[in-house]
C-alpha cells in the first residue's frame, strides 16, 4: 500500500511539473482569447457580487490531492456570484470560438449548479458588484443538477430581429452530469456553420445545429405559419368516425337485469370438509401477561391462531355455494357502431402565414465582455478551474492534456486504490460501470420526455445500489414502450415504474436485488390488503 502511495506522490509531481513549463505556451499562444488558472489569487482580478443575496464565501484553494488552486464554493446552502471582466469583448459571429472549464464536485452534488455565464457589454445593463441572475448573458454552459435535472446545460440567449426581445434558447437533450467527484473538464466548439458540440473530458456527447427546431427549444427560427387564432369550428362539423346504428334494435331475448354471477346448483359439498370446525381458534400456548389488569385491561383473551385441524381438510366452517359465471348473461344493449356518413376528420384551424417569421443565415451572437458564476447550490466543495475562451480546438486540447488529464489520472488512481483498500475493488468497478451506461442511455434522444424519469430511477440507484437491477428493468420496460409507440403510434399509456425501497438487512444477511426487494414489497402490500381486509383479532375487551 505504501508502494502505491509512493507511485502515486511521483505521478503527481511529475505531472505538475509539465503543467508549469506548459502553461507558459498557453499564456503566450494567440488562439488563447482567455484563460484563468487560478494560480494565483482571483482577489483584484475577479469581482465578488455586493449583492445582499449573494453570502456564498469564494476562496481561492487547492484541489483535494493537489498542489494545483482553484475558485472554490465553500459553503452549502448559499447563493453565490462572482465576474471577471475581459480585456476586450469576444465575437462570436467571425470564426470558432471555444468555451471551456474545469469543475470537481469534491462532494458531490446532489442539488445545485456548476456553470458559467458568459455576459453581454455592460451597456446591457448590468455592473459587476451588481451581478445577479437578472445579468443579461450570450450563452450559459455546464453542470445543472437537482432532482429530475442532470445536466451540462447550453443556453443561447438571442436576439428575436423581429421583436427585438431577448429569448432564452435551451439545448435539447442535453449531456448528463458525471456521478462522480474527479475533475471533469466542460468544453463547447461554436463553429461558423452554426454548430456546436459539447464535450465532456474531452469526448463529443452531443452535436447540434442552432438553426436547427429539432435541436433547440424555442427554436430560434418561427414557423413560416402558424395556426389561424381566430379560426372557429364550425357549428354542424361532426368529428365523430363512428356512431350508434340509429336502425339497431335490441332482440327481444336480451335481458338486460340478468346477473353476472349465478350459484352454482351442480356444486356438491367436498368430501371432508369440517363444517363444525371454526377457521380460527384460540392459540394454546397463549399465556394471560402478568401485568394484565381485568378492571383496567377488561378481560382477556388469548389472540387467535389458524386451526390446525383445518390444514389438512378441504375447508372449515359453514360451506356455501359458489358463484358461477351466468350464460344467460348479456349485460347492458348498445347499438353496434356504423361509419359516420356526416364524419369529416377532426378539426384544426387553418394555417396562416407567421407574423414573427425570419430568415437566418446565422444566429444574432451578442459578444462576451464577462464570464460570471451566479449559481445556487446546497453543497460545498465545488472547484472551478482553467476558464478557457480560445478560437482554436486544438488550444482547447492542448490545455486538457496538460492541465486536467494528469489531475484526472492522479485522482482516478487514488479513486481506485481507496476502493480496493476498502474491498470494493469488482463489484464497485462493475456497478461504476453499469451506472456509466445507464446515464448513456438516458441521453439517447428518443427518450424525449422520459429521459426525467430514466434519470430519476439512475439517482436512486445510485444511492441504493441493491436495487440497481431492478431499476435497469425498470428503464428496459419504458425503453420498450417508447419504442412500441414510435413503431406503432398512437397514444399509448406511460408505464408506472416502481422501485421498492430495500428491506432492512438482518446481520451478515446478503442484499437482496432490485427485483427480490420488489417481489418482497409486493407480497407485504397483499399481507396488508389481506389484514385490513380480515376482522381484528382482540387480545382484550374494549371497555
Amino acid at each position: 500500500m505504501e508502494e502505491n502511495r509512493r507511485k502515486m506522490s511521483s505521478l503527481q509531481l511529475c505531472c505538475f511539473l509539465v503543467i508549469g513549463c506548459l502553461v507558459s505556451t498557453i499564456y503566450a499562444s494567440s488562439d488563447a482569447i482567455f484563460y484563468e488558472s487560478f494560480d494565483e489569487s482571483f482577489e483584484g482580478s475577479w469581482i465578488v457580487s455586493e449583492k445582499e443575496d449573494y453570502s456564498g464565501e469564494w476562496k481561492h484553494s487547492k484541489s483535494e490531492g493537489h498542489d494545483d488552486y482553484g475558485l472554490l464554493v465553500s459553503e452549502k446552502a448559499r447563493k453565490y456570484a462572482i465576474v471577471k471582466e475581459l480585456e476586450k469583448p469576444v465575437e462570436l459571429k467571425d470564426g470558432t470560438v471555444v468555451l471551456q472549464f474545469e469543475v470537481r464536485l469534491q462532494n458531490g452534488l446532489e442539488c445545485g449548479g456548476a456553470y458559467l455565464k458568459y455576459l453581454r457589454p455592460q451597456e446591457a445593463g448590468w455592473t459587476a458588484k451588481g451581478f445577479d441572475n437578472e445579468s443579461p448573458y450570450s450563452i450559459m454552459f455546464g453542470p445543472d443538477k437537482c432532482g429530475a435535472t442532470n445536466k451540462v446545460h447550453f443556453i443561447l440567449k438571442h436576439k428575436n430581429p423581429k421583436s427585438g426581445e431577448y429569448v432564452e434558447h435551451h439545448l435539447k437533450f442535453p449531456p448528463s452530469v458525471p456521478s462522480d467527484k474527479l475533475t471533469h473538464v466542460y468544453t463547447a466548439i461554436l463553429k461558423p456553420d452554426n454548430e456546436v458540440r459539447i464535450l465532456v473530458d474531452g469526448e463529443e456527447k452531443k452535436k447540434a445545429n442552432f438553426l436547427s427546431g429539432d435541436d433547440f427549444e424555442p427554436a430560434l427560427i418561427p414557423d413560416k405559419t402558424i395556426p389561424d387564432p381566430e379560426d372557429k369550428k364550425p357549428e354542424d362539423w361532426d368529428e365523430r368516425a363512428k356512431i350508434p346504428d340509429p336502425e339497431a334494435t335490441k332482440p327481444e331475448d336480451w335481458d338486460e337485469d340478468a346477473p353476472m354471477d349465478i350459484l352454482d346448483e351442480e356444486a356438491e359439498k367436498p368430501e371432508g370438509w369440517l363444517e363444525d370446525e371454526p377457521e380460527e381458534v384460540d392459540d394454546p400456548e397463549a399465556v394471560k401477561p402478568e401485568d394484565w389488569d381485568d378492571e383496567e385491561d377488561g378481560e382477556w383473551e388469548a389472540p387467535k391462531i389458524d386451526n390446525p385441524k383445518c390444514e389438512a381438510a378441504p375447508g372449515c366452517g359453514e360451506w356455501k355455494r359458489p358463484l358461477k359465471r351466468n350464460p344467460a348473461y348479456k349485460g347492458k344493449w348498445h347499438a353496434p357502431l356504423i361509419d359516420n356518413p356526416a364524419y369529416k376528420g377532426i378539426w384544426k384551424p387553418r394555417d396562416i402565414p407567421n407574423p414573427d417569421y425570419f430568415e437566418l443565415e446565422t444566429p444574432n451572437f451578442e459578444p462576451i465582455a464577462a464570464i460570471g458564476i451566479e449559481i445556487w447550490t446546497m453543497q460545498d466543495g465545488i472547484l472551478f478551474d482553467n476558464v478557457l475562451i480560445a478560437s482554436d480546438e486544438k488550444t482547447a486540447e492542448t490545455i486538457r492534456e496538460t492541465t486536467w488529464k494528469p489531475k484526472f489520472k492522479v485522482e482516478e488512481e487514488k479513486h481506485k486504490a481507496e476502493e480496493q483498500e476498502a474491498g470494493f475493488d469488482g463489484l464497485k468497478g462493475i456497478q461504476k460501470a453499469v451506472f456509466d451506461v445507464l446515464y448513456k442511455i438516458a441521453d439517447l434522444p428518443f427518450l424525449g420526455d422520459h429521459k426525467v424519469k430514466v434519470l430519476e430511477l439512475i439517482e436512486k440507484a445510485e444511492k441504493q445500489p441493491n436495487i440497481t437491477i431492478g431499476v435497469i428493468v425498470s428503464i428496459v420496460v419504458v425503453i420498450f414502450s417508447v419504442l412500441l409507440k414510435l413503431l406503432f403510434g398512437g397514444k399509448k399509456a406511460t408505464p408506472k415504474v416502481t422501485v421498492a425501497e430495500p428491506a432492512k438487512k438482518e446481520e451478515g444477511e446478503s442484499s437482496n436485488t432490485g427485483a427480490a426487494a420488489a417481489a418482497e414489497e409486493e407480497e407485504k402490500n397483499d399481507e396488508q390488503n389481506e389484514d385490513a381486509a380480515a376482522p381484528r383479532r382482540r387480545t382484550r375487551r374494549d371497555i
